[in-house]
């Protein structure tokens, strides 16, 4: 199995994929596939990167992420419960190159535009709630038909973008390799004091190549990122953990200096994590 690119497995003339995943944790590997992926969260929360952006996924959310757009799903593992997500799978030219240029399916047109970035719905939505609820016992035909009404509906629903930038070539295997093992490091690290040096090593190039290799792919510098994850598991921290300090969760996010957590907080956030946590604990 490739992690970058990566195949998702079909049955010969199969052009649309359901598929559930029922597992402690989500497939957690960096990747990417030809395939639209658009997804229910039947169970679980964790982190979602998508492209260069850090996003977080909770139960209810529905979310799309457009053809060779990478990312990757990390649960959460302290909740100690199984994940549960609900896919659908297909490319553009799927059912034909020009099946969704026909001016009958006109109206579908702003969820390919959406998705080339990836979006989540919200608020959320029970109406495309209840039709993922269908497929499992839905015939090939009910599906397509589903498939549908749930393009319709997103076509028409308001959405947040997942990414801010595409990197407009497909990653070859050993870029993605190499990718891959960058945010699995940083995302099972990023807790802790990360280096240039170490994150170089992982990457197996020069310091100076690795930030070029790294901006270029995501259109930010390694340490924005890593600030932005930290900064998203703040905020998870000062919503879930009522009873701890900031300073402390400032510690447990990889931040040793709660002047620089604020600051970073801030300017991520546009608020302080006072502020932010007296805002969403209500």
């Amino acid at each position: 199995m490739k992690v970058l690119p990566f195949q998702i497995p079909k049955p010969e003339y199969h052009a649309l994929i359901y598929q559930e995943d029922k597992e402690l944790v989500f497939y957690d590997k960096f990747h990417q596939h030809e395939e639209i992926q658009v997804s229910f969260i039947a169970e679980g929360e964790g982190t979602l990167v998508v492209g260069d952006t850090i996003n977080y996924y909770k139960k209810g959310d529905l979310l799309a992420i457009g053809s060779n757009l990478p990312h990757v799903f990390k649960s959460d593992i302290s909740l100690n419960k199984a994940s549960e997500m609900l896919t659908l799978f297909f490319s553009k030219d799927a059912f034909g190159t020009s099946f969704f240029e026909l001016e009958e399916l006109r109206d579908l047109k702003p969820f390919f535009k959406k998705v080339n970035y990836g979006f989540k719905v919200s608020p959320k939505s029970k109406i495309l709630e209840t039709y993922f609820l269908q497929l499992a016992k839905s015939s090939k035909l009910q599906r397509f038909i589903i498939l549908l009404e749930v393009l319709k509906t997103l076509s028409k629903s308001r959405t947040q973008p997942l990414s801010s930038f595409i990197y407009d070539k497909k990653y070859t295997d050993s870029e993605g390799k190499r990718m891959r093992d960058v945010m699995d490091f940083t995302m099972q690290n990023y807790h802790q004091q990360i280096s240039l040096d170490d994150v170089a090593q992982v990457s197996s190039m020069t310091k100076n190549a690795f930030c070029k290799y790294f901006k270029k792919r995501t259109n930010k510098s390694y340490f924005t990122f890593l600030n932005e994850l930290r900064i998203e598991n703040a905020c998870k921290l000062l919503i879930s953990e009522e009873r701890l300090l900031i300073a402390d969760i400032a510690e447990k996010s990889g931040f040793n200096n709660i002047s620089n957590f604020n600051r970073q907080f801030k300017t991520i956030r546009k608020m302080s994590p006072s502020e932010f946590r007296k805002a969403k604990v209500v």
